[in-house]
């Protein structure tokens, strides 16, 4: 981008050392590799096999080489068509090596196998408590601003001690009402598994119950075999159970093949470990305590362990021997530079004014809120065991309400049988054109219970609502807390506000885009988009929407509502977008946007910024403070070192955490018209983490990135449809 050529840095802020988990390369292969294609005939799928195989002419090959399961780089030059035999159970395997091309020392490719090699001298350990924890490493060695760094992190993977054959098992062996097939597929659609013999992960999607361990499917000589046959010859595995019914899964689709099916890949439950935590687990406090113990490393355990980790690397002669072929060697501490502590941000609410880091929960409940809608005509409905949490809510919420400065009148208590059914009669009796809000206490957390009730209330009877399960209002030390919180939600779903912060920028449009996958509709994704509404000072009014045609046209017109002009300026903070897809990003979707600005604003001179937002990252920044590394202070901004040449980005640690270490967000600005500077940008970007009205404190993206997100989630998780037109000025999905 022009205006940042000369410089990208900010300068705002008080300058602090930070170190992070890079290690920089401090030497790598200066010479010319050669590029192959490796095919076999028969087709090997296993691609540790596939290793083995070619190590069998390691002395043609030479032991400088690396293999990623279908090319292979050397540093000298073979034929240019090769053809061996190797040998598997005594059958003879055809492996051809093609010449494929040069790659240059600086060529990018050259990283790639360079990450490949170093995760080849990874070595992982195993722990167990009440679940398998396979503990490893994450690493990635790329370019940044002044050097090539190694990104090292620990990470974890949970392994059920649990096959999806047992789940069957128990469900088939335990007598309950509604259908075998269907209480099965329910347990088990959705689940990532693990097969050990390959080590590969699917998502379960559909359960074949037409098929067995002995049906027959095509490998890719042509030739047919049995599920029994094939994992005995390729992986030594025995299947017991052979009238065991089969898991379908779809397999990973790329995004540029959304329309061509997939060939789905059938897996034997016995040989598939389930992943992840169950919702039993997720309740069970000593099971995630003691996870916590394990996966939640503070920033002193983090470097503990992965200066561990590359003193390990350092002293295993194998890892050494590979390293030292191709000349690659990296330094064994943090890496170090200078970041910088943005000032707080002043928090606007009412004539009051608050300065906070972290959390402001106890200010908003001690005066008025910054904009107020009163509750003159809203319904509780609660089941017949669920009265007393009701009533106990009602009460709570009278005491906290005029202190905020909402104005409420008793809710029509209404009493309910527990299904769905039930409260959409009562609501379809009951409801008419002047409710307000709507507030259900649910009996648990059925998601069938919610999902119903929501739709309801978002697609055909559009109400603003409030679901709250019961037993969340059974401590009376928390019930205050809790029900402020529900009147401050209640409040925003109407159209209220909550706090405000002043953006430094006028007449300046913020848009929020996020996607949801949907997990039961595959290919279908859903685009949540929300827009801010208020000029200088960030405050609520924002425009929802769930389908980008019309989505500009309809926010410019709610604009307008609220503003006696038009924006000068659109800044969209873009979450949900990987590195490789930025490229069409840039290709497709700016121009699609610029144009329909011009379009409906009738001028050529529309100033733009685009922002990808990005939190699935595994760089760390810690400080050092009294001997020891800790987290970062919320504000505080990285844009040197760790940025990439070619873009416009910089880190931000927006929010603290209690436990583990904090996550940074990466953000890089691909499309700027409006010349924001990196000290305006960077502020922008914090003063809005401070506007997610679900919390009074800091969180990790934008506000309306994060809306939405949540808008994208309600619309893909539970109502699977476009809400009511009648609903987009609110925030009706907090």
């Amino acid at each position: 981008l022009e205006h940042v050529r000369k410089s990208k840095t900010g300068s705002k802020g008080t300058v602090v050392r930070l170190f992070a988990n890079h290690f920089r390369v401090t030497s790598r292969p200066q010479w010319v590799t050669y590029q192959y294609n490796v095919d076999y005939k028969p087709d090997i799928e296993d691609g540790s096999l596939r290793a083995d195989l070619l190590k069998q002419h390691e002395s043609l090959l030479g032991k400088c080489r690396i293999f990623d399961g279908n090319s292979l780089l050397l540093p000298r030059v073979l034929r240019k068509r090769v053809k061996w035999l190797a040998t598997y159970k005594e059958q003879p395997v055809k492996i051809t090596i093609e010449f494929s091309r040069e790659l240059t020392p600086t060529s990018p490719d050259c990283l790639r196998y360079y990450n490949i090699l170093f995760r080849k001298c990874v070595r992982l350990r195993f722990l167990a408590i009440c679940l398998e924890v396979w503990p490893g490493y994450f690493t990635s060695i790329l370019e940044y601003e002044n050097s090539i760094t190694l990104c090292a992190d620990v990470s974890h993977k949970l392994l059920r001690m649990e096959t999806a054959y047992d789940v069957i098992m128990r469900i088939v062996d335990t007598p309950r009402e509604g259908d075998v097939k269907q209480r099965v597929s329910k347990a088990l659609v959705g689940l990532i598994v693990l097969t050990k013999h390959n080590n590969r992960t699917y998502r379960v999607d559909a359960i074949n119950w037409e098929e067995t361990p002995k049906a027959t499917f095509k490998k890719s000589d042509g030739n047919r075999i049995t599920f029994v046959d094939y994992y005995r010859q390729q992986y030594d595995t025995q299947v017991t159970d052979l009238t065991q019914p089969l898991l379908i899964s779809k397999g990973k689709w790329k995004k540029s093949q959304q329309d061509t099916p997939n060939e789905p890949v059938l897996l034997v439950p016995e040989l598939c470990s389930l992943t992840g935590l169950t919702d039993a687990m997720r309740q069970d406090y000593r099971v995630m305590r003691d996870l916590a113990l394990h996966m939640r490393l503070d920033p002193d355990k983090r470097q503990h362990e992965l200066q561990k980790f590359m003193n390990t690397v350092q002293r295993d002669k194998t890892a050494q021997e590979e390293l030292r072929l191709w000349d690659l060697k990296f330094d064994t501490n943090f890496l170090s530079f200078s970041g910088r502590l943005l000032k707080e941000v002043r928090i606007c609410q009412g004539r009051r004014v608050v300065r906070r880091f972290q959390k402001w929960s106890k200010e908003t409940r001690k005066g008025p809120l910054l904009k107020v809608k009163s509750l003159d005509d809203w319904l509780m409905l609660y089941t017949k065991r669920n009265y007393g949490a009701a009533i106990s809510l009602m009460q709570c919420l009278r005491k906290v309400t005029p202190t905020m400065g909402i104005a409420m009148r008793d809710a029509k208590m209404l009493e309910v049988n527990d299904t769905v059914k039930s409260y959409i009669n009562v609501l379809e009796k009951r409801a008419s054109s002047k409710t307000q809000m709507v507030v259900c206490v649910l009996s648990s957390d059925r998601k069938e219970m919610y999902d119903g009730i929501k739709k309801f209330l978002c697609v055909n009877y559009p109400i603003p609502s409030q679901c709250v399960v019961a037993r969340t209002l059974d401590k009376p030390q928390t019930l205050m807390t809790i029900a402020t919180k529900i009147a401050q939600q209640m409040n925003c779903k109407m159209g209220g506000a909550l706090w405000k912060v002043e953006t430094g920028l006028r007449n300046t449009m913020f848009i929020g885009i996020d996607c949801f996958h949907d997990i039961v509709n595959r290919r279908k994704s859903i685009a949540g988009f929300v827009c801010c509404l208020i000029g200088s000072y960030l405050q609520t009014n924002y425009g929802s929407f769930t389908c980008v045609s019309g989505f500009l046209l309809a926010a410019l017109k709610l604009w307008r509502e609220h503003n006696p002009f038009m924006p000068r300026s659109v800044i969209v903070y873009r979450d949900g977008v990987g590195d490789g897809q930025l490229e069409a990003l840039i290709k497709y979707e700016i121009p699609q946007i610029s144009s329909c600005l011009e379009s409906i604003l009738q001028t050529n001179d529309v100033k733009l910024a685009v922002i990808v937002v990005k939190k699935r990252i595994n760089t760390r920044f810690f400080v050092e403070s009294e001997g020891k590394l800790r987290n970062p202070r919320p504000g505080t901004v990285v844009d040197v070192e760790l940025t990439r040449k070619e873009w416009y980005d910089f880190f931000i640690v927006s929010q603290s955490v209690k436990d583990g270490t904090v996550t940074p967000t990466h953000y890089n600005v691909i499309h700027d018209t409006v010349r924001l500077s990196p000290d305006t940008v960077q502020g922008l970007t914090y003063r809005l983490c401070h506007m997610y009205y679900n919390l009074p404190g800091v969180i990790r993206v934008p506000a309306p990135c994060h809306y939405a997100h949540k808008l994208a989630y309600l619309v893909g998780q539970s109502i699977h449809q476009e809400p009511h037109h009648s609903l987009t000025n609110r925030l009706f999905y907090l």
